[in-house]
């Protein structure tokens, strides 16, 4: 919509609520050195700092982020399988259909290989950085922010508040939103974000229609990540994975389901990262350039 139209639109959480619960897409094929995005930094110890603020969607976008999965894991050729999932955009997938044979195959080191093979969940999001301590050259600019599950997790938890008394937020609106302090530790050698944390709502730029437009109209347009045209095919990812696996893929059929919700598990020693990891596909193009 329009940022006028924008501006005068009603309360649109219970809208967000709705479409986080859905099966959404999201993806792209993009340099992972793609400076519209934006990623935090972390000192020696592993810990960093910085307060965003997440911005609206962007005119004819119908929600202010997207979703996607990936995959990535080393094959025993050497050679790395970096992918994002078909899944994404509501196909099927062939890393899917073979984690799928091999769970159901009941043997412990086939469930083990689906572990380190399982999809991983991204969201992308337009925000505005207010503060970036380490990377000073950032603040007051819009980026494309990349996260996991558990910046999700608070962002839905200040959109349907848990506890009597406190009221719903939602974080991506001008005047009634909130800036996030994000807040990096390193805990058992994995990113952690437990400490971050919404401040109390306070309309963007004090509500100041002028500096408002302004951002509104440098925000970043979504709907490149949910493209089918921006994913490889089925039949391209089928013989990348025979590739990186060293094997001819066997025959299947595309009813399968997608096996990331499996029991808890230790992620692969051959990357350490967790399904947070704001930077989880850079880390992964980084190792693979390594070899």
């Amino acid at each position: 919509m329009s940022f006028e139209n924008l501006k005068t639109s009603n309360d649109q959480i219970q809208k967000l609520l709705n479409a986080a619960q859905e099966v959404g897409g999201g993806g792209e094929k993009k340099d992972y050195n793609d400076d519209r995005f934006w990623k935090p930094t972390v000192d020696k110890a592993g810990n960093g700092y910085a307060v965003l603020r997440f911005l609206p969607a962007a005119e004819g976008n119908e929600l202010p982020w997207v979703r996607y999965w990936d995959h990535g894991f080393k094959g025993p050729t050497g050679m790395w399988y970096i992918e994002k999932s078909l899944t994404s955009i509501g196909q099927q997938d062939p890393v899917s259909e073979m984690n799928t044979k091999l769970w159901n195959s009941g043997r412990e080191e086939d469930k083990q290989t689906v572990r380190e093979r399982k999809r991983r969940l991204h969201y992308v999001s337009n925000v505005y950085v207010v503060s970036d301590p380490s990377a000073p050259q950032n603040e007051g600019k819009v980026f494309l922010y990349t996260f996991g599950k558990k910046i999700f997790d608070k962002v839905m938890d200040l959109m349907q508040p848990q506890f009597p008394g406190e009221q719903p937020v939602n974080p991506f609106d001008f005047w009634g939103g909130a800036d996030f302090q994000l807040k990096i530790r390193q805990v058992e050698g994995y990113r952690n974000y437990d400490k971050s944390e919404f401040k109390s709502p306070e309309p963007f730029k004090a509500g100041d229609d002028d500096q408002l437009k302004a951002v509104y109209n440098t925000l970043y347009d979504l709907r490149e990540f949910v493209d089918p045209a921006n994913y490889k095919s089925y039949d391209e990812l089928k013989v990348k994975l025979a590739n990186v696996l060293g094997e001819a893929m066997p025959r299947t059929t595309r009813e399968t389901v997608a096996l990331d919700e499996t029991a808890p598990a230790p992620q692969p020693k051959a990357a350490e990262v967790s399904d947070d990891d704001d930077d989880t596909m850079s880390y992964f193009a980084k190792l693979a350039n390594e070899e």
